[in-house]
């Protein structure tokens, strides 16, 4: 559905070390260093699309969107775990609930969520094939 989601940092470093961090529990590689004129970007590229961090190019301090949330695809509720601690111990908070299983509509999630250096709001989400 997506080919890109990119947000912006105010801290490029930070951030970078944020999401090596992260992603890195799924088997991304550290982010690319892409300059775009003052603006420093990283990317992270897999075969299904790209994740992006860059400081705002109109030069404004990058804000989180208040009611975003950016879910990433878990492989088992181990690697949300790991996804989620990998977080924390490089700079992000934990927010809502413990990491753990809820109940949607849609049947039975394992969800755990933090927010990046600059607040903007990340799940790890594990569902489980159905039987």
């Amino acid at each position: 559905m997506f080919s890109h989601v990119i947000l912006g940092v105010n801290d490029l470093e930070a951030s970078r070390k944020f999401y090596d961090a992260l992603l890195g529990t799924l088997g991304i590689k550290p982010g690319v260093h892409n300059h775009n004129g003052e603006a420093g970007r990283y990317f992270y590229r897999t075969a299904t699309g790209l994740f992006g961090i860059t400081t705002p190019i109109n030069g404004e301090p990058a804000t989180a969107g208040n009611g975003s949330t950016i879910g990433f695809a878990m492989s088992s509720t181990e690697q949300a775990d790991a996804f989620h601690a990998a977080g924390v111990a490089n700079g992000g908070t934990t927010c809502e609930d413990p990491p753990g299983w809820r109940t949607a509509a849609s049947g039975q999630l394992y969800l755990a969520y933090l927010r990046d250096p600059d607040g903007n709001k990340i799940c790890a989400l594990f569902r489980p094939p159905k039987v």
